[in-house]
C-alpha cells in the first residue's frame, strides 16, 4: 500500500516522523481525512485529536492538538499544533485543574484581551478534556 510521511510537530518538540497509510484531523471545516497523493492543501486546524493510521500496525496512533496549521503535499502531510500531546501522555486530573484555574482568571480579567486569551485557552482546555474522555472510552 501507497504511503505518506507526517510530521507533527509543536512549539516544543517533534511529536510524531514517519510513514502512514492515511490521517485522520479536525479542520476547521470539519473532519479531514489524508491519504497518499492527496491534493495539496493549507487550512487552519481546531483542537481535537490527529489519528494517525501506520503502515503494518494494527492500532493508530493519536495526537492531541490545540489548534495549528496543516499543509498537505501529495507526499508528505505537516501538522504545525500551538500544543500537541501524545494520546498516552494526557493527564485528565491536570486539564480539568488547569481549566478551573482558569475559570478564576477569567473572573478576574479586567480588558477584552485579557478575557478573549483566557477564553481561548479555556476552548482548547474544554477541548482536551473531551478528547481524554473520548480516548478513554468514557
Amino acid at each position: 500500500m501507497a504511503t505518506i510521511h507526517v510530521d507533527v510537530v509543536s512549539a516544543e518538540e517533534s511529536i510524531f516522523a514517519g510513514e502512514a497509510e492515511f490521517v485522520v484531523l479536525p479542520g476547521e471545516a470539519g473532519e479531514l481525512g489524508i491519504f497518499p497523493r492527496h491534493t495539496p492543501l493549507i487550512t487552519r486546524i481546531r483542537p481535537g485529536v490527529v489519528r494517525i493510521k501506520q503502515s503494518g500496525k494494527a492500532d493508530e496512533d493519536q495526537v492531541f492538538v490545540a489548534g495549528g496549521l496543516l499543509e498537505v503535499q501529495p507526499n508528505v502531510v505537516t501538522v504545525l499544533a500551538d500544543t500537541a500531546i501524545r494520546a498516552k501522555d494526557l493527564d485528565e486530573a491536570k486539564a480539568s485543574e488547569a481549566l478551573r484555574a482558569a475559570e478564576e482568571q477569567k473572573k478576574n480579567a479586567t480588558s477584552e484581551l485579557e478575557i478573549a486569551k483566557v477564553e481561548a485557552e479555556m476552548s482548547a482546555l474544554a477541548a482536551q478534556l473531551a478528547a481524554i474522555k473520548k480516548l478513554r472510552g468514557k
